[in-house]
């Protein structure tokens, strides 16, 4: 058992560390010298060196006790800073996944909707103008090149602004059109019934999506910071571009590996439910799915 404690508090003081302290450190230490410089000189060697050159001889000058207040404070004041960074994060979340205002969801929806459709309908005349059984190679690539370009968009008609939205909706469609599953309600019995390696995948993808999130929430700060000084808008962005290309590949491992736990674990769940026999076998019908849907939804 202590093992198994100290295990956890040194995770613990990992993750804090991580996620709160380094990055607010980071940025306490912008926020002391671009306040200190402004715009004027913003990137003067003279200012920096001089601002610490008079920081450090500040410190050496008081005794070792009020050093270590010092650097408690500092380590709480940049804790500080890592706690209202992290409590932004659902913001950030909310912008990825496309959880915007009304007008501005409505009309960036309706865009990619339009530009989904239309890449269907290419796709459709492609296959229309060149039947399977005279098909050529060439005229296959471009059928599959043309289906690429659908699936990079989106898996299932665009109902969200953003890309990562579109993704997670995305799984939720292809259920409920393929196999009648109301997933928001089936999922958590999904859950229940799929082995420990495919709740383990799911899982560290969902882990990388947060990590991700609390990556590019850091950007916010270096917005507001880039009114006194203006390097902290270039490092904002680049925290901003880094969070969200990595939140890119951890949602599309995500909702690639939630629609395969559908297609694969699906008649598991029809089979303990009691809407499919113990025998039956291969993908879940649509019938099945509407049954589970109904047994999942208790009528709501």
């Amino acid at each position: 058992m202590g093992r198994f404690f100290d295990a956890l508090a040194a995770k613990l003081a990992e993750r804090w560390a991580a996620y709160l302290v380094l990055p607010g450190l980071l940025f306490t230490s912008c926020a002391v010298f671009g306040l200190q410089a402004g715009h004027q000189h913003a990137l003067d060697r003279a200012t920096f060196t001089k601002a610490v050159s008079d920081l450090t001889a500040a410190i050496t000058r008081q005794d070792v006790g009020t050093q270590v207040i010092l650097a408690c404070a500092v380590l709480l004041v940049a804790t500080g800073v890592g706690l209202v960074a992290q409590a932004l994060a659902g913001g950030t979340r909310a912008i990825w996944l496309g959880q915007w205002p009304w007008p501005l969801r409505q009309r960036q929806s309706s865009r990619r909707r339009v530009r989904w459709h239309r890449l269907v309908l290419h796709r459709r005349e492609l296959e229309q103008a060149h039947p399977r059984a005279t098909r050529t190679w060439e005229q296959q690539q471009a059928i599959n090149r043309a289906a690429h370009r659908i699936n990079q968009l989106a898996p299932a008609e665009p109902d969200r602004p953003t890309w990562m939205g579109d993704r997670i909706n995305s799984v939720e469609r292809i259920a409920l059109d393929r196999y009648g599953l109301d997933l928001p309600f089936a999922w958590p019995r999904l859950w229940l019934v799929m082995p420990d390696i495919a709740r383990t995948e799911i899982t560290t993808a969902h882990a990388a999506f947060v990590a991700a999130v609390a990556t590019g929430t850091w950007a916010w700060p270096y917005v507001l910071l880039a009114v006194f000084w203006w390097p902290a808008a270039l490092i904002g962005t680049a925290i901003m571009l880094t969070g969200w290309a990595r939140a890119r590949s951890a949602v599309s491992d995500l909702s690639t590996l939630s629609e395969a736990a559908v297609d694969v674990h699906a008649r598991k769940l029809a089979v303990e439910l009691g809407v499919a026999g113990p025998e039956s076998t291969g993908p879940l019908t649509l019938d099945e799915g509407e049954r589970i849907t109904a047994v999942c939804r208790k009528g709501r």
